[in-house]
């Protein structure tokens, strides 16, 4: 399968990151999963192989600086140039009142769910400002706008990943580059698994099938790749954003193949 872009995606081994990677292959865009365990990569590297998609897999911890930095020069030199990253890499925990928390935990949420993005960003924006276009794509939440119970961490994670989106899209915007926030909703992934588990807020009380599958959203994911749509540079968008454009919608929303993995 031919490809016009090469976009990153963090935290592809499973829930939205794989089914992003799936759906920018079967868009014609080659996927680089960055992932801690490559091992635990095989099953969706597996399924974009049988696509005919030329993708490729990149061990990292995103909280790494020189990690993400060695992956970036990998990327670069096997494929020749970065079109667009997605930022999906996270973690929920710690979960629990602030005064409860584990601040080494603490950090790290930090650390993933922040500067991992920080650090991807910004190993990757040198060669699309050489290119003059690019996407960065951070997955946002509605904890970026909002407090909920048991998760300080993330939520201030999240909040500080929107302001990145607009610190991106302010410096960078002309110079080609679009960062857009994509918040995809409370869909069915083993961190939702992990959240029910803890039974903490409102969000954890809510059951499986009330639940967005995460194909949709990486078919979302896939669409913002593909079309890059300044209208959303520097904000934060969610999915009745995107159904409401024309096309969108018909690509979001289109019934997945019965052989779907």
């Amino acid at each position: 399968m031919p490809s016009s872009k090469i976009v990153v995606v963090t935290g592809a081994a499973r829930g939205i990151g794989a089914a992003a990677a799936l759906e920018l292959a079967r868009a014609g865009i080659t996927p680089v999963l960055f992932v801690r365990s490559p091992e635990a990569a095989r099953p969706v590297l597996d399924s974009i192989d049988q696509l005919g998609a030329n993708a490729s897999v990149c061990q990292c911890d995103v909280s790494s600086p020189t990690e993400v930095e060695a992956a970036m020069a990998q990327t670069l030199e096997r494929h020749g140039r970065i079109d667009g990253i997605v930022n999906n890499a996270g973690q929920i925990d710690p979960i629990g009142r602030l005064a409860e928390t584990d601040p080494v935990v603490w950090r790290k949420a930090l650390e993933v769910n922040l500067l991992g993005a920080y650090h991807v960003a910004r190993a990757a924006i040198p060669a699309m400002v050489a290119a003059k276009r690019g996407l960065v794509l951070n997955i946002s939440s509605g904890a970026a706008h909002q407090a909920r119970l048991g998760w300080s961490a993330y939520c201030s994670a999240k909040a500080g990943l929107f302001m990145l989106t607009r610190a991106i899209a302010t410096e960078y915007a002309e110079e080609g580059i679009v960062a857009i926030g994509f918040q995809p909703g409370v869909v069915d992934t083993e961190m939702q698994s992990r959240i029910r588990s803890s039974g903490i807020n409102e969000i954890s009380r809510l059951r499986r099938d009330e639940l967005a599958p995460a194909d949709r959203a990486g078919r979302a994911i896939a669409w913002l790749c593909k079309e890059v749509p300044r209208q959303f540079n520097g904000t934060d968008t969610v999915l009745k954003d995107l159904l409401a454009i024309a096309g969108a919608s018909e690509f979001i929303m289109r019934p997945m193949p019965l052989e779907t993995p």
